[in-house]
């Protein structure tokens, strides 16, 4: 394949995804093109797209436009060379006085300045060109100005094709996210029940065995079922969040105590430290869940033999309430702080979990409005903190 074959490929790949072509008018082109007619005071211009065989005007201005042969276009040769063109009388220049547009086959073009549209990646896919029927004298405003609005063209056709790929992400994400509330949904169906039949067998177990060796094992058994439990409702609790949180007036510090009550077997009230908490809006059982979780995760990550040693608080800054959960434990990494959120992330496997509390979290504070994250504790220890809009008065 010669370098010019595969040239004109690059162009008719860069002009397909444009979607330009065969698609509908685009008034913002349209405009473009008025208004390079305007810049340069002539009463013509065009917006022009070069495949192998045909030119293409998409816009224009002072006249109907429609497919030319190639080599009938004035603007090939901008196209081919990458460079602009201005002439005051194109029909007294070599390269066009037999071309079509300047003998009067097609028009009788004198005043004539084409500019290359280059993509981002440098591939040159046509014109913007101004032309009269009378000459111009050329002059460095204009040929300014024309630069600069063929930048704005391909500003629009890039801006028209982000969005497209964003709207198509959106809807292959929505699609993504349906299958996996039903997947999650049929797994969290399929393992729970042979479980509840696993544990209701465990339970009679426990009332039978007398022997403390088989005790033991029976309850780690019963243990194990429970995470199970847990990470299944977790699972589906990542993978169906997402409804709007709705907007109630949610006090913090209730939902806090509410969590700290769940959670007393296993972090005892007298080693959380509790500030002032704030109201929030949206969904108390959401935010509790958000609470519940890194308080949780404070008492876990504590260090061997140490008794958790936990505060939670909050501040306000410019209309956003900060609400912090600090505790003395290991600490993470500065290099591994945002992995802690990814789905199934589990930097310290010693410690039992799922890896999809925090994921769930970060996604509930987001569904609120919010942002979350993680820093070092001074001291020792990790803060982990998410900021939600302040409740106005």
């Amino acid at each position: 394949m010669s370098d010019e074959t595969a040239r004109w490929r690059r162009r008719e790949r860069a002009m397909a995804a444009y979607d330009v072509i065969d698609g509908p008018p685009r008034r913002e082109l349209d405009a473009l093109a008025d208004l390079a007619a305007q810049v340069a005071g002539v009463p013509y211009a065009a917006i022009n797209l070069l495949t192998r065989e045909t030119q293409h005007p998409v816009a224009t201005t002072g006249f109907v436009g429609a497919p030319t042969p190639r080599r009938d276009s004035m603007c090939r040769r901008v196209v081919e060379s990458g460079e602009p063109v201005l002439l005051e009388d194109a029909s007294q220049d070599e390269r066009y006085i037999d071309s079509p547009w300047t003998d009067g086959r097609h028009a009788r073009v004198k005043y004539y300045a084409s500019h290359p549209l280059r993509t981002p990646s440098g591939v040159v896919i046509g014109t913007l060109c101004v032309f009269d029927d009378r000459t111009h004298e050329v002059t460095p405003d204009a040929a300014r100005g024309l630069a600069l609005l063929a930048d704005r063209v391909v500003d629009v056709l890039e801006l028209e094709l982000a969005s497209r790929r964003l709207s198509e992400t959106n809807e292959r994400l929505s699609t993504s996210n349906e299958r996996l509330v039903h997947f999650a949904g049929q797994v969290s169906h399929d393992l729970k029940n042979p479980l509840t039949s696993v544990s209701l067998s465990l339970e009679s177990l426990e009332l039978d065995v007398t022997e403390p060796d088989l005790a033991d094992i029976v309850a780690r058994a019963r243990r194990g079922v429970d995470r199970m439990n847990a990470m299944i409702n977790n699972l589906l609790e990542f993978a169906s969040q997402g409804e709007p949180p709705g907007d109630d007036v949610v006090d913090l510090a209730a939902e806090l105590s509410s969590a700290l009550d769940d959670l007393s077997a296993r972090v005892p009230r007298e080693h959380v430290v509790v500030g002032e908490l704030p109201l929030a809006r949206g969904d108390a059982v959401q935010l509790r869940s958000v609470l519940m979780n890194l308080v949780d995760n404070a008492a876990k990550f504590t260090a061997d033999g140490e008794p958790p040693q936990i505060e939670v608080d909050s501040r306000t800054l410019d209309g956003i309430n900060r609400i912090e959960v600090r505790d003395r434990g290991r600490g993470i990494p500065d290099e591994k702080r945002e992995r802690v959120f990814a789905p199934l992330a589990r930097l310290d496997k010693s410690v039992e979990g799922s890896g999809i509390g925090l994921a769930t979290c970060r996604r509930v504070v987001e569904a609120h409005g919010g942002t979350m994250g993680v820093h070092a504790r001074e001291g020792g220890g990790s803060v982990f903190w998410f900021e939600l809009p302040a409740v106005e008065d």
